[in-house]
This record gives C-alpha cells, structure tokens and sequence, in this order.
C-alpha cells in the first residue's frame, strides 16, 4: 500500500534528490520547510548550493501544477506542498514553543491523526536527519526514521583496506621464498581482493609465524609489503597499518590514497612527511598544498583580525603542529621563517582552493571526514596532471550538521574508488600520539 511521507528541512538541505528517492509513495513538504529552504540559499558553502538546488527542482515541477494540490513524479510518486499550520495547538501540550520544528511536526500529526479516520489508512512517516526530531515525533507517537538513500554504507562495514587471513604454513613459506604469491592460491581465492589492498597471513595452526603481502594490480600477484630502510622526512613508521600506509604515500602509481582512523594514529603526520620527502628532498613535485575545510565548509573569517594568513593560523594550527614536529622546531616564528624558504610549501584553506587546477602537486587534504559529496567530487576532480591527491580524516568525528559516518564524503570515495587501480585506502587502527590518547580514543 502507498505510503505518505513528511520531509524535514534537513533530508532536503542533505540531498535535494530526495523528492525522487521514496518510489510510488506520496512525499508531503510542509511550507515552513521552504521557508526554512529560502533563509539558507544566500550562503556560500555547501548547503546554500543544497538549497538553491532544490528550489530550482521544485520551480520545475510547477510546470506539471500547483505544488499544493500536488504533482506526479518521474519515478511514480506524488509530492505536495502542505499549507495548513493552523492546527499546531495539537502539539502544544507536549511543546510549548512555537517555532518551525515543531510546525513541521504539526503538520506530520495531523496527517498521522487524518489517515488513522480512513477505513484504509496509509501508513504516515516523518522523514528527518535531525535525531530530536525523530525523538519529539515519536513522543507524538508519530513514526519517524531517518533519511537513508544517502547512507554510503553499514558503518562496521567500512572498507579497511587490508584483511587478516589464516593460511597453512606453507603458503607463508612459500611466500618468502618467492617473494610473490598467486591470487588463486587457496584460500585467498575465497576473498575479496582489490587493487592494492594488504592481506596479514597468519598460521592457521598457531605459531608466531606471519607475513603482509600487498596485491600489485600490475602484475595480478601478492607481494611482499615495501619497507623504507631509511626514515621519511625523520618519520619511521611504527606499525604494520603506518607501514602499510607509508608505502601508499610513497608509490608514484597511486594518485589517489585516503587515509582514515581515529585521533592519534599517525594519519597527518605520515601524509607530511611523505609529501615533504617527495617534494622537497626528491623534488617529484613542484609544490607540497595542504588544505583543511574551515567547518562549516565555506564560513567567512572576515571576524578574526589580521590579514588571511593570520585569519586562517587558527584553523590550520593542527597541520602547523604537525610541521613543527617534523622541523624539530617549536619557537615562535620559527616555522613561518622555514616555510617563507622552502617556497614549495603551501599551507591552505579548502575554501581557496576550489576552482583552481592543480598538476605536478602533491596535495593532503586533512579533516575530509568534514566533506560532502559534492565536495569531495569538486576537489578530487581539480586534481591536474602528475600530481598525488590525499584525503586523511576520521568519519568517527564529524561536525557537518546533517552528514554522519555513513554518509560524509571520505566514507563516499573509499567505497566509490576501492576497485579502481588508481586509488588506494588503509585504516589506521593503533593510536601512536600516546598511551593516554589511546586510550581517550577507545573508552571516551
């Protein structure tokens, strides 16, 4: 049976695709959320283009007829701008304020209590990526979930770029002995393998005796994991996930790599001393650019004193840490003085680099766990000939307003580019900043 769903601000602003998402069922936009849609569509980031876009749908479906008596959709469906508020006081009782949220909820109750009088009632959603929301309409006894056509994927179910297998001993033996080993080797076989993707074989039987083998997508083998015999930039990595990661970084085949994990676990730092090493001391780049978002993306600094590089010095402080570690240095003014002599080093707000093209550039975007998809698209796709673009971040720790683990724009590029040979992806597991943010990272 067809089913009726009310959309909240928030589904709209986080994907203005998502009237076509919810099959032959009938969507229902209460008009305060076109209100709310029209105080977002000035701003310059990424919800304002969200918002124009969206009103720009919605003034094209006019043409089928008056979006308050409703209008057919493409995939079957039906939408309709609802105008009655007046019956807001049924709420009230439960939440005194007057304000949009809960005009929306007003408008979802009426049509629950409506269709409940129906001798054949449809069932009645509200659709909200705001949690409260969903918390209040449930109080109201209203069903609510969340918008999900934009989940990438399950959270436990991230790709890792590396897997543990148990194998007879003799497949470890003879791995070393050959320095390679076949992909239809049982029971690697059985398991999903992607282009460079890492696989730790262990003895099924219980010894000590291990390997990590690395797929060359070239050469269709596994071979053995490459090892820096000398340290980078002053960095040595210090486990088989900052290993894994530092020879990523280092492979000129690979101009696309993210890197994920929680605080802590070496992911900026490695990507530094990477870019420093292949930039500076090999000179395989003409310039090192290390950008962040500003959260949320595109906000003006025009409040913060001081010319750009001072407005920017705060939000960039992270990746100023980062340098000062790998330079040794921790005086004030110090680094400013390294960098200004270095002349390939650019430290940049994400905001500044949009629209540009970018060869020959080794390019670390940190923080994209704070990225859209849109986002992520428009910077990777500036990425120019010869150059090298990471993505570092945590999809645990996530500022953007309506985007979560499942749906951010790093989740969104591993998943999309981990069959592709160009692109490769490992997960930082073990936290090396210290015992204590180790252990902050998995209890807190």
């Amino acid at each position: 049976m067809e089913k009726l769903f009310v959309l909240d601000t928030s589904v709209l602003l986080q994907d203005p695709n998502s009237i076509f998402a919810f099959e032959e069922n009938e969507l229902v936009i209460p008009a305060i959320v076109l209100e709310e849609i029209d105080s977002k569509k000035r701003q310059a980031d990424e919800l304002g283009r969200n918002a124009r876009q969206i009103s720009r749908t919605l003034d094209g479906l006019r043409k089928k007829g008056r979006l308050d008596k409703g209008v057919t959709l493409e995939n079957g469906g039906t939408l309709r701008i609802e105008l009655n508020h007046k019956h807001i006081t049924c709420i009230q009782g439960a939440f005194h304020e007057i304000n949009n949220d809960n005009r929306i909820l007003a408008v979802a109750l009426n049509l629950f209590e409506e269709e409940q009088k129906k001798q054949l009632p449809r069932k009645v959603y509200l659709v909200s990526k705001d949690a409260l929301m969903r918390i209040k309409a449930d109080i109201l006894g209203i069903p609510a979930q969340d918008y999900l056509s934009d989940m990438v994927v399950k959270q436990n179910d991230l790709y890792p770029g590396f897997e543990t297998i148990e194998v007879d001993p003799s497949i470890i033996d003879t791995f070393y002995t050959n320095k390679s080993l076949d992909i239809s080797t049982e029971p690697l076989s059985r398991h999903q393998i992607y282009p460079h993707k890492f696989f730790i074989l262990k003895d099924q039987l219980g010894s000590s005796k291990s390997a990590v083998a690395y797929y060359n997508p070239e050469k269709n083998l596994l071979e053995p994991l490459w090892i820096p015999d000398k340290d980078i930039w002053g960095i040595y990595p210090r486990n088989i996930q900052q290993k894994m990661a530092m020879q990523l970084l280092l492979c000129d085949n690979i101009p696309l790599v993210t890197l994920t994990g929680r605080a802590g676990t070496g992911k900026t730092l490695l990507a530094l001393a990477a870019g420093l090493y292949k930039t500076e001391e090999l000179g395989l780049f003409k310039k090192l650019l290390v950008a962040r978002p500003i959260v949320p993306m595109g906000r003006e600094l025009g409040f913060l004193p001081g010319d750009k590089e001072e407005k920017l010095r705060p939000w960039m402080q992270p990746i100023f840490d980062n340098m000062e570690f790998l330079f040794g240095t921790h005086k004030d003014g110090r680094l400013d003085d390294i960098l200004a002599g270095l002349k390939r080093v650019e430290v940049e707000a994400l905001t500044y680099i949009r629209g540009r093209t970018l060869p020959n550039q080794f390019i670390i975007i940190d923080e994209a766990q704070n990225l859209t998809k849109h986002e992520v698209k428009t910077i990777v796709s500036r990425v120019g000939e010869g150059s090298k673009i990471v993505l570092v971040g945590d999809p645990e720790q996530i500022d953007h307003p309506y985007m979560d683990f499942t749906s951010n724009g790093l989740t969104y590029l591993v998943e999309k580019f981990k069959e592709q040979s160009i692109s490769a992806h490992v997960n930082l597991e073990k936290g090396e900043r210290s015992a204590l943010a180790q252990l902050a990272s998995q209890i807190l």
